[in-house]
């Protein structure tokens, strides 16, 4: 089975190409072409190496919590079936069946939401050194995996492909775009995560962080425009999650993340500033099958966990 790095849409035109996705414009003007691809990135490089089915699996993940918590928030999705689209895409559909929305444009507000609900990865790093996560004091005595009292809201910046996204502070995260919409979005990140953590630990998963975008579409009503969730929602991609049978505090976690893949090439001698591979060719680098599997396999794991639980 042969992973989709690129999509080809001679016909439409390519507005961008991101980590995983490709972004066309379509005929319509107030609408967009979201193609998930199987390309996967680590520490904001992409790799040579697809996930086979990846992007069929972000699209159906996205699309359950699309849906599961559109109560709380509003968000881009139109469509999802090829019929219902633009002319010029139905052409395409054998390589958009099940990797491809139709999208309201928005506005995107220019930082990440990230909500932490357990301490882990360069959130850990950062308080072992500092007592410290994204510059907010951590007053309890923390170990490695902890469930935080509450859950924190640690906003970073939203960085041109290629360059490290960068942790800051709420405070200046509300000086970028100002203290009304900075509270509207950690309420609204703060909100979709209780809601979605709670869900998965139904299904037998820990939800230990997340990664929330914005966007800001016209309001039918005289004032602000409306705050809608855009790009994808709680998938393995932008989300750690751990089984919570395996949970075991002070020490690293099993996931169905993209952690298995870090820790691979990690062992294999890349570490993140490390971009061009592992003889300095500037080839890149690449996965071996065994890893490219099994992450395939953790990816479906969990959206049939997500999925079937409650069906």
């Amino acid at each position: 089975m042969a992973a989709l790095l690129q999509t080809d849409l001679p016909d439409l035109q390519l507005l961008s190409r991101g980590k995983v996705r490709d972004v066309y414009a379509t005929s319509s003007p107030d609408h967009l072409l979201f193609v998930a691809t199987d390309r996967i990135s680590v520490y904001d490089v992409i790799l040579n190496s697809g996930i086979p089915d990846k992007g069929k699996l972000l699209t159906s993940i996205s699309l359950f919590w699309f849906e599961k918590l559109k109560h709380v928030i509003p968000n881009h999705l139109v469509t999802v079936n090829i019929d219902e689209m633009p002319n010029e895409v139905q052409q395409y559909r054998e390589q958009l069946e099940g990797r491809t929305m139709l999208v309201r444009k928005a506005k995107i507000v220019p930082i990440e939401a990230i909500v932490r609900g357990y301490i882990t990865g360069s959130a850990w790093a950062e308080y072992q050194k500092s007592q410290t996560v994204c510059g907010i004091p951590i007053s309890e005595k923390m170990v490695e995996s902890q469930k935080f009292p509450t859950p924190i809201f640690t906003p970073s910046t939203k960085a041109e492909q290629g360059v490290h996204d960068e942790n800051i502070s709420p405070e200046k995260a509300a000086q970028l775009i100002g203290q009304d919409l900075f509270g509207r979005i950690q309420a609204a990140s703060l909100q979709l995560y209780t809601a979605a953590a709670e869900y998965a630990e139904s299904c037998g998963l820990i939800l230990a962080d997340t990664k929330f975008e914005f966007g800001l579409i016209p309001s039918t009503s005289v004032g602000q425009d409306e705050l809608i969730l855009v790009d994808e929602v709680l998938t393995p991609d932008s989300s750690r999650y751990w089984p919570r049978d395996q949970y075991e505090p002070g020490k690293g976690q099993p996931s169905f993340d993209k952690q298995y893949v870090r820790n691979a090439l990690t062992a294999a001698g890349y570490r993140k500033g490390l971009e061009s591979g592992p003889n300095e060719n500037g080839e890149g680098w690449r996965i071996d099958d065994i890893v490219i599997e099994g992450t395939r396999k953790r990816y479906k794991e969990a959206e049939q966990m997500l999925k079937s639980s409650h069906s």
